[in-house]
């Protein structure tokens, strides 16, 4: 039987914080199955009160799915308590199989022509003045969905013309012309997450590739700088997987190398036990460290810490860039 996100890179040489490929589980290992006690700042209360309740019911009935739920966020209750959510547009089930991730992998339906108007109305009913759209990967798509990603954009517009657009897009295979598709709806906030560390890049995201991360973001920089100023550029990365702290600043230096403006850094958390573990928790203050220099590195806006999300105060996020002028 073929094992999944097993490719591994050669061992690089890290610092006592990294964990070496060579060191790291697979699932025939023993050490695959450990599950790593959460500490104290991961706990999340619960919390589901009306608007939680009323989100729920809108999402299905209109037929959308959410990032929210769909990878198991730990913020889903204060988000959708507050009324706000991330739509997932073209399907619930992903052309791949990143090894961090919760949502399905398989053969997607045909996407639903009327999911853009949909989208718009779910915002319209929200009357939120963030709004967040992402999707799987559709790999089976000719565009790789752009083209529908870009619909739903200028639908939501259409419906919400006050309302702030964010999409956190895939790679699209690293093709210049699809990323133009979005780039020429003109988002307010173009996102695509980084991840992880290059070392582990294959190990985390089999079908991905790092450059064509670091190029979208490039592509979407000078986009900006050229055309559309007022828009700002996001990536995210998440900790615990086996990196060091050289290596995470090191990427974040890649990153800001791109001309990216905002930049969010998380805690991992494995879903299930299908998927890869964590190596370690790292600390807030460590989270604090690495905000405070990525902060020196000239990124606009910076949140950092253990249960920070790409999404998770989407609408600071930009604010925050804004102020930072």
């Amino acid at each position: 039987m073929a094992r999944k996100h097993l490719i591994e890179l050669p061992v690089v040489p890290s610092d006592p914080v990294g964990t070496p490929n060579e060191a790291l589980p697979f699932p025939r290992d023993a050490k695959w199955k450990e599950q790593p006690k959460k500490p104290s700042w991961l706990r999340v209360k619960l919390q589901t009160g009306e608007s939680y309740a009323k989100i729920r019911k809108m999402t299905e009935g209109l037929r959308l799915n959410t990032v929210c739920q769909e990878a198991r966020c730990p913020n889903i209750f204060e988000c959708w308590s507050e009324g706000t959510a991330t739509f997932m547009v073209m399907g619930d089930t992903c052309t791949r199989a990143c090894g961090f991730c919760a949502v399905k992998t398989g053969k997607p339906d045909a996407l639903d022509t009327e999911e853009p108007e949909h989208v718009a109305e779910a915002v319209e009913q929200m009357g939120v003045s963030h709004a967040v759209i992402t999707s799987v990967d559709r790999d089976d798509l000719p565009d790789l969905g752009s083209g529908h990603f870009a619909a739903v954009i200028k639908a939501v517009r259409a419906r919400n013309p006050h309302t702030n657009v964010e999409v956190l897009i895939p790679d699209f295979q690293g093709k210049p012309e699809c990323l133009q598709t979005i780039l020429e709806a003109r988002p307010d906030v173009l996102n695509h997450n980084t991840e992880t560390v290059p070392r582990l890049h294959r190990r985390v995201r089999t079908r991905a590739r790092y450059q064509w991360t670091l190029g979208v973001l490039k592509q979407a920089g000078e986009y900006r700088d050229r055309h559309f100023p007022e828009m700002f550029t996001k990536t995210g990365i998440m900790l615990g997987l086996g990196e060091s702290l050289n290596e995470v600043l090191e990427t974040i230096s890649d990153i800001r190398d791109q001309g990216t403006d905002i930049l969010t850094v998380g805690q991992y958390m494995r879903p299930s036990l299908k998927h890869l573990p964590v190596e370690r928790y790292w600390t807030p203050e460590e989270f604090d460290q690495i905000r405070d220099e990525a902060l020196a590195m000239g990124f606009k806006f910076v949140e950092s810490g253990p249960l920070v999300r790409s999404s998770y105060h989407a609408g600071r996020h930009r604010h925050g860039a804004l102020q930072k002028g």
